[in-house]
């Protein structure tokens, strides 16, 4: 089954960068995430064989496409019976069932009472342990699509430092200027930088734009002050925004929650796109981002996970995403996704509806 019907007049690398650019495309730009039981069930719905992901980005009209030098280093954590250890830095997870599937939950938080001693000792990959060379040679595969660096674990704080240390921790940490916590998000933070910058390098031009993130909301609030933010996050933050601009790249941050409050420093510091827009969160409606922010950010997201495609009927996740291109798509900058991954609960009729209405409805 083939979802999209006609390519229109551009690209999907022209249709991306149009519409980080704040301009008007040919239709909305698509673009696909999922947790792996629902993107087994979908592809099966579609007739299309779980490892081929080419044909499934073909037939889902899919726009995106990420790079990165790959890891060829040696595994730095011993396994542990019973749960799954990253072998580059050392995040604990353990399996958990749930109704509809299951889901890797972090665990044990290995330096949650670390001193700096400790943060210094624990063993992260050095940057030479990332194969570069190759880099180039994966762009070329990809060229169609709009190509991006990173994701959304690329320089965030909060989330991935908790990974170890505890997401109680690290908002301590930050409160408090804790020496050991600051440490370990420095550790982190400069590897990826000089990650990401070899691997710009090694493109040579072939990239299109950074992609990173940063949690910055629970669904009623700020998670941390916007004081606490300018102090901590910010100037991390801006050593990737300072290090795409000077490769000439729009810049596109994750944000879930309701985030919406760090919107205007985020312009200032250069970001061109938000990604995420959970609905649901205070302050991150369609009509709100689209009144407020129009013109001066591009959108990535605002197709809920927890709405329609989880809980309604084909017909009315139609109707849904109908209405949110509707507010979204006038004067062009909005990027057709859910808000973050696709979830196990979401029946695949109701994910195949979502797609076909963006082919219906996003066209220009």
């Amino acid at each position: 089954m083939i979802l999209i019907k006609s390519n229109g007049g551009f690209s999907s690398k022209e249709r991306v960068l149009i519409t980080l650019n704040k301009g008007i495309p040919d239709r909305v730009p698509v673009n696909y995430k999922s947790n792996p039981g629902i993107g087994r069930r979908f592809k099966e719905l579609l007739g299309i064989k779980i490892d081929d992901n080419e044909k499934f980005k073909k037939a889902v009209g899919i726009d995106f496409a990420g790079v990165s030098a790959k890891y060829t280093g040696t595994r730095l954590h011993k396994e542990i019976p019973g749960l799954n250890v990253n072998p580059q830095n050392g995040i604990r997870t353990k399996w958990i069932e749930h109704e509809s599937g299951g889901y890797w939950d972090y665990c044990d938080f290995p330096l949650r009472d670390a001193d700096c001693e400790a943060i210094v000792r624990w063993p992260f990959p050095s940057p030479d342990d990332y194969e570069y060379d190759s880099v180039p040679e994966e762009c070329k595969k990809q060229s169609e699509y709009a190509l991006y660096v990173g994701g959304a674990g690329l320089a965030d704080v909060i989330n991935s430092t908790g990974m170890l240390r505890s997401m109680e921790q690290v908002l301590i940490d930050l409160i408090t200027d804790d020496p050991a916590g600051l440490c370990l998000i420095d550790k982190k933070i400069n590897l990826q930088l000089e990650i990401t910058s070899r691997t710009l390098e090694k493109a040579g031009g072939l990239i299109d734009f950074l992609w990173m993130g940063e949690d910055l909301g629970t669904q009623i609030a700020p998670l941390i002050s916007l004081e606490l933010y300018r102090k901590h996050i910010k100037p991390r933050h801006q050593k990737f925004i300072d290090l795409a601009k000077s490769y000439n790249l729009p810049v596109m941050i994750h944000t879930c929650g309701s985030s919406s409050w760090a919107y205007e420093d985020f312009i200032g510091m250069g970001i061109d796109a938000v990604d995420t827009l959970q609905p649901e969160a205070k302050d991150m409606s369609p009509e709100y981002l689209k009144k407020r922010f129009d013109g001066r950010l591009a959108f990535h997201g605002c197709i809920s996970t927890a709405g329609p495609v989880a809980y309604g009927t084909p017909a009315e996740v139609d109707e849904y995403c109908r209405k949110t291109l509707e507010i979204m798509m006038p004067r062009g900058g909005y990027c057709f996704a859910p808000t973050h991954q696709l979830q196990d609960n979401s029946p695949a009729e109701n994910v195949l509806a979502m797609y076909q209405a963006v082919h219906k409805y996003g066209w220009y």
